[in-house]
């Protein structure tokens, strides 16, 4: 059974939100309100709406197609989440989730009827051709994306090796429309890079979570331990802009840093329908101490690891407010080659019992990534960045068990050692380019916290 907690689509995959894959329930036997004659009935109109666009629609429709859009309609109505798969899109989710897919390499998602880039992926045509996060694409091809579904913008962009799609790009602070011509490949993402800062501190970049991520972060341990000798002092994990992917993944990505504990836990509709997933021994950084950086665009899998360090305070998380998707959702296989739906069937929860949907992860030590108010400068632009709270239909954070969460402890740091993160960056710092590390600032942050932490009598008296 695979797990999947994502937010976003990836172009030419259909890694749409979070997904469970599992078995089909019989949906007859749940019940409803209104009793089945009413049930009836509502098929009943169904059926005669089917029959008058078949019969009278200005020119001729396939019966798939009605059928098809008016599923994905009843499932698209219940949350930004839940949508139908055809044949082609499920292919393409069973194959993006083993690492290999093919497109363009962009993370996005859908804002005021236009399609919005939430990160591009690393060395693919789209990070080459310059898309950068927050992108609004308007037209593919010279059409208009108004009006298009996600799903089907996602179609478009997807095509063979080779290829080439013209986007229209609004981009903020850019007077006229940007035109990008990008031409399609095989997408293989590397999910897990990884370097040494100084010779000291481990940096760890995740990207998406597939079935390749857990396994590329145990080598990337052992690649730096040895390249680093004794004098590794701790690890920075970077989950910023990184949009989910596998529940198992991040379950297993959480254990590899916790040596017992609680990971996350799953509330459905029905109580006995609640899963929890537990760390077992063994921590594969032996204890070194662990900073987290997170953003606007980590989102649910990364939310789920993020959320785990942090509650049981084997870590410490700065950066920004994470994305907000606390939602889980079932990818169930619908019989005779029609594909399938994805439903959102649960939410999850961290260890101490917070439901983070609509809601994010607060880091521990927030640390913008420039100098101006990210939300300042949003509200000047006429809007602010995207969350999932702010996605139409998105779930409220609400359908707990009614019990509080527990209170998180104190960072159990000295001040002398948090006193050493700065806020925001100084007058003059540079822009942030990701080729470049000298001018990413939160990131320099973290690796200055780690060494603070390492240093600290405190921290050496723990060990």
């Amino acid at each position: 059974m695979k797990f999947k907690v994502g937010t976003t689509a990836i172009v030419a995959g259909a890694f749409a939100a979070g997904i469970i894959i599992g078995p089909q329930v019989n949906a007859w036997a749940q019940g409803g309100d209104g009793g089945r004659a009413e049930t009836y009935r509502l098929l009943q109109l169904f059926g005669d709406v089917f029959a008058r666009v078949r019969a009278e629609y200005v020119v001729p429709v396939q019966d798939r197609d009605l059928v098809e859009n008016a599923v994905n309609g009843m499932l698209t109505g219940l949350d930004p989440h839940s949508a139908y798969l055809n044949p082609r899109n499920f292919r393409d989710m069973q194959v993006q989730t083993r690492g290999e897919f093919g497109g363009l390499g962009i993370e996005v998602t859908q804002e005021n009827g236009y399609i919005r880039v939430i990160s591009p992926i690393d060395e693919t045509p789209a990070a080459r051709a310059g898309v950068k996060p927050g992108d609004f694409i308007t037209m593919l091809n010279g059409t208009s994306t108004q009006g298009l579904t996600l799903q089907e913008a996602v179609e478009q962009m997807r095509g063979e090796r080779g290829t080439a799609i013209r986007l229209t790009i609004r981009r903020e602070g850019e007077q006229r429309p940007v035109e990008l011509s990008i031409t399609r490949d095989v997408i293989r993402p590397q999910v897990v890079r990884y370097r040494l800062e100084g010779n000291d501190v481990a940096y760890i970049r995740v990207t998406s979570f597939n079935e390749q991520t857990d396994v590329n972060l145990r080598r990337a341990m052992t690649a730096m331990r040895q390249q680093a000798g004794n004098n590794l002092r701790g690890v920075v994990l970077d989950l910023r802009n990184n949009p989910g992917g596998l529940l198992d993944q991040a379950v297993q990505v959480a254990d590899d840093l916790l040596d017992q504990g609680e990971i996350v836990s799953t509330r459905a509709r029905r109580p006995e329908d609640a899963q929890r997933w537990n760390a077992r021994s063994g921590d594969i950084t032996t204890g070194l101490p662990i900073v987290v950086l997170v953003n606007g665009g980590s989102a649910s899998a990364s939310e789920i690891v993020a959320g785990a360090l942090q509650d049981h305070r084997r870590a410490v998380v700065i950066g920004t407010r994470s994305f907000g998707k606390g939602s889980v959702q079932t990818v169930m296989p619908l019989g005779g080659n029609n594909g399938a739906i994805r439903l959102t069937t649960a939410r999850y929860y961290t260890p101490s019992g917070r439901s983070i949907q609509s809601t994010g992860i607060e880091p521990d030590i927030e640390v913008r990534a420039t100098r101006e108010d990210p939300q300042a400068v949003a509200a000047a632009a006429g809007r602010e960045r995207e969350r999932e709270q702010d996605l139409r239909r998105a779930l409220l954070a609400e359908g707990d068990t009614g019990t509080p969460p527990v209170p998180l402890p104190p960072l159990n740091l000295p001040a002398s050692v948090t006193e050493r993160v700065q806020r925001q960056p100084p007058e003059g710092f540079p822009t942030l380019d990701p080729t470049k590390p000298e001018t990413d600032f939160q990131l320099q942050q973290g690796v200055a916290l780690i060494r603070a932490m390492a240093a600290s009598p405190q921290r050496r008296a723990q060990r």
